[in-house]
């Protein structure tokens, strides 16, 4: 994953005069779960129908431009990457939500 590649892609959209804001998410594997028991690894799959929904979903929010997302799958070990989010859009009180909005929906909906 690369985060920057990702942005760079996001400011080379064909409406990117129209962006205020570009916002990020890079989620890892940490050492700790939330109730506090050591992580070793995590064993992750994501559902790439139901991702590419949740951006089409995103993108019809007012203000936003375009949205990216890659993830990864299978073992994953403390400090590994799971899952990159770029959103552009118009102005921070659009894009903010619609980051927080499209993480948390990958979270519930797009991963097994």
């Amino acid at each position: 994953m690369d985060i920057d590649r990702m942005i760079k892609a996001v400011k080379g959209h064909p409406d990117s005069k129209k962006m205020g804001m570009i916002a990020s998410h890079m989620g890892l594997v940490r050492v700790t779960s939330l109730n506090g028991d050591t992580v070793k690894g995590i064993d992750v799959r994501f559902d790439r129908e139901a991702i590419d929904a949740i951006i089409e979903d995103t993108k019809q929010m007012p203000g936003i431009i375009e949205v990216l997302v890659e993830t990864c799958d299978g073992r994953l070990n403390v400090g590994d990457d799971i899952m990159a989010v770029v959103v552009g859009g118009d102005i921070r009180d659009r894009v903010f939500p619609a980051l927080i909005k499209t993480v948390e929906r990958i979270k519930k909906e797009g991963s097994r």
